[in-house]
C-alpha cells in the first residue's frame, strides 16, 4: 500500500493543495490503515465496508476522541475516491460508513482580564527572547491567527507601516489581515532583538526565530504558552488557540459583525466561525435585558 499513499499524499499536496498538517495525519491514518489490513488478512484491493468498520470499531474500544475518528474516515473516503479515480477500485468500501456526531464543545477562550495578564508583564528588552516571546503573543491576539500561521510569516509579509500582515492560511490560500498599536511596537522591538538571533546564521526569511536562529515551531508557541499561562496561576487549560477564540469573542462582543471575523479568521464557512465565538454569560443577559420586551 506504500507506493499508493505516497501517490495519494502527492496528490493532496500539488492538486489539493493540502497543509502540511493534514498531509501528515493522512499518511498516520492510512499506515494505521495499512497495518490493520495486514493483520486481518485484507489489502487494500480487498477490503470491503464491513473490513472498515470492524477498524472503527478497534478505534471506538481504544476511546479514541471522536474527532480523531471523524478525521480518519474523510481520510479513507478520499483515499479510496482517489483509488476509484485511478480505476485501481471499483468501488468505495468508505462511502457507506456513517460518521459519528461529534461533540460539541465551547471552546476555551480569556476574558479580556486574563488576556491582559496574559500579555502584559516586564519585558528585558537586552533578552531577545523575551522580547520575542512578547511579540508573538501580541501577535496572536491582535490577529486571530493560527499557530501555524505565525511561524510561517516571512519578512516580506510584514507591512509595519500600515500594520497589516499577509497570511498563507489553510489550502495555502491567502489573506490580508491588520493589527494594533500595541502589536505594531512590540514587533518592531522584536525586529530590532532578532538581529541577535540571526547574527552568524544561515539566511532565513523567517520572522519568528529559535535560539539558534531557525524558523520557530508550532511546539516552541505551545510551550510558550502553557508557562505563560503558569506565571500567571491561570487554573485551566488555555492552548494557543485560545487566543484566536478570544479574539473572536472579544471582536463580538464589542459589536463587530460576525462575517467580518470570519474573513479576519480566514474561514469558509460561517458556521466554523461561530464555534470560536463566545459571548459571556454577564454580556447575554445584558443583551437579553436591554432587547427583549418583556425581560
Amino acid at each position: 500500500m506504500k507506493k499508493e499513499i505516497e501517490e495519494f499524499l502527492n496528490y493532496l499536496r500539488l492538486e489539493r493543495n493540502a497543509s502540511p498538517h493534514t498531509v501528515s495525519n493522512y499518511y498516520r491514518d492510512l499506515t494505521q490503515l495499512s497495518d490493520y489490513l495486514k493483520e486481518k488478512c485484507y489489502t487494500w484491493r480487498t477490503v470491503d465496508t464491513i473490513g472498515l468498520r470492524g477498524f472503527l470499531a478497534e478505534l471506538h474500544e481504544r476511546q479514541l476522541r471522536k474527532s480523531s475518528i471523524i478525521r480518519k474516515l474523510a481520510c479513507f473516503r478520499s483515499f479510496f475516491e482517489f483509488c476509484l479515480r485511478k480505476r485501481w477500485r471499483d468501488d468505495n468500501p468508505a462511502s457507506a460508513l456513517a460518521t459519528p456526531r461529534k461533540e460539541q464543545q465551547i471552546p476555551a477562550f480569556l476574558t479580556e482580564q486574563e488576556t491582559t495578564k496574559l500579555l502584559e508583564w516586564p519585558v528585558e528588552l537586552n533578552d531577545p527572547l523575551e522580547v520575542r516571546d512578547r511579540a508573538i503573543l501580541e501577535l496572536l491576539y491582535a490577529s486571530g491567527l493560527r499557530v501555524s500561521e505565525l511561524i510561517g510569516l516571512d519578512l516580506e509579509d510584514l507591512h509595519l507601516k500600515e500594520r497589516l500582515i499577509r497570511v498563507k492560511g489553510k489550502g495555502k490560500k491567502e489573506r490580508i489581515v491588520p493589527f494594533g498599536r500595541v502589536a505594531e511596537k512590540w514587533l518592531r522591538e522584536y525586529l530590532r532583538a532578532r538581529q541577535k538571533l540571526a547574527s552568524g546564521r544561515p539566511v532565513t526569511p523567517a520572522v519568528f526565530l529559535n535560539y539558534r536562529g531557525e524558523r520557530l515551531t508550532v511546539r516552541s508557541v505551545q510551550r510558550l504558552i502553557q508557562q505563560r499561562i503558569k506565571k500567571i496561576a491561570l487554573n485551566r487549560h488555555i492552548s494557543p488557540h485560545s487566543l484566536r477564540h478570544s479574539f473572536a469573542s472579544h471582536l463580538l462582543s464589542r459589536g463587530a459583525d460576525l462575517r467580518a471575523i470570519q474573513e479576519l479568521l480566514g474561514h469558509k464557512s460561517l458556521a466554523t466561525t461561530q464555534k470560536y465565538t463566545h459571548l459571556d454569560l454577564s454580556r447575554l443577559l445584558e443583551i437579553y435585558r436591554r432587547s427583549h420586551p418583556r425581560s
